[in-house]
């Protein structure tokens, strides 16, 4: 555990000095937010490129560790990597959705080809068996849940400092998820990305002086879904579904309540609105502050209950997802989430 805090605190400082040269670099490349839609918060003209400090924070530390790199741990680099270049490319010339795509199937493919994957469930079933086995079903269900949460993480960073809070706040859950599994190699890896992302704070938390871009949000999304995938396991192989789906429950949430407000309003589903979470709080008044410290602590209490849903039995974890999800959706309903707006 010693050898954790020490590599969260280097990942700390390697990503709060780096964040500045990163900012005088975007600025120079010219990757530059500039405020064009009404869905735009911030009025002036904001650097993008943060999430670099963030991967090469991450990719320093992960290499400053002891010993060689586990098979696993080198596809989560090479997935990354993959992550980042297609959010480079993205952040400085715009790309269309279908070849963010591509760049996240591939990155999701990498894991797969290294051993990561959701092979085993845990069954919710009363049965002899404990698990299922999901077969040739783990490719299509690995490729789904790594770009699902990949883009879940983009699609809620909206406001200064809300992503990263939030994806702080998800990585310190699957980090205690992780400890209470024994699950030492997972617990390292969001140990450090924990850090990397504490240090680029200070400088994306309202007022923000530099944002992490696709490359950074995507970045957060898809080193959490591949991680999650090796710490909220209960056994030696099998995949606790409710746990991941409650740690993530925040930008899972709002995504889904995105695609199925566009369906019901006959809307494209990669059609962007002003309908997240973040956006009906700023119209009720609230300040960014205000805004991101409650979706901050929504995302805590819901990592709260993944944790506990980690100690309980299979059947009561399923359960208890179940009541989270019908709470949510109920007070989406009465609050509109489901109305579209531009």
């Amino acid at each position: 555990m010693d050898s954790i805090k020490i590599l969260t605190i280097i990942s700390t400082i390697i990503s709060f000095i780096l964040t500045p040269f990163i900012k005088k670099f975007a600025v120079r490349v010219n990757a530059i937010d500039v405020p064009k839609d009404t869905r735009k918060i911030h009025k002036k003209p904001i650097p993008l490129l943060g999430g670099m400090a963030i991967y090469v924070s991450f990719l320093i530390t992960m290499l400053l560790k002891d010993g060689k790199l586990a098979k696993s741990e080198i596809g989560i680099l090479i997935g990354a990597t993959i992550i980042v270049i297609g959010g480079l490319i993205d952040d400085l010339r715009d790309i269309r959705p279908w070849q963010k795509l591509l760049f996240q199937v591939s990155a999701a493919v990498t894991l797969i080809l290294f051993g990561i994957e959701i092979s085993v469930i845990t069954n919710p079933f009363p049965s002899d068996s404990l698990f299922l086995k999901l077969g040739w079903l783990s490719i299509p269900i690995t490729i789904f849940w790594v770009v699902g949460i990949t883009n879940a993480i983009n699609l809620i960073d909206g406001v200064d400092g809300l992503a990263a809070g939030v994806a702080f706040i998800c990585s310190v859950t699957i980090f205690i998820i992780a400890v209470l599994n024994g699950r030492r190699e997972a617990a390292l890896l969001t140990a450090i990305l924990s850090g990397a992302i504490f240090g680029f704070l200070p400088y994306n938390y309202n007022p923000a002086s530099i944002f992490m871009g696709d490359t950074g949000a995507q970045l957060l999304g898809f080193l959490l879904s591949a991680i999650s995938l090796m710490g909220t396991i209960k056994s030696a192989t099998a995949f606790a579904i409710a746990v991941p789906i409650l740690a993530f429950g925040l930008p899972i949430y709002d995504t889904l309540f995105a695609m199925i407000r566009r369906k019901i309003n006959g809307k494209p589903i990669m059609q962007a609105d002003r309908g997240h979470l973040h956006h009906r709080l700023l119209d009720m008044g609230l300040s960014q502050r205000q805004v991101v410290l409650i979706m901050y602590l929504t995302s805590a209490v819901l990592g709260g209950i993944s944790i506990i849903a980690m100690q309980i039995s299979t059947i009561r974890s399923y359960f208890l997802l179940t009541i989270v999800v019908l709470v949510i959706v109920l007070a989406a309903w009465k609050c509109g989430f489901f109305e579209h707006r531009e």
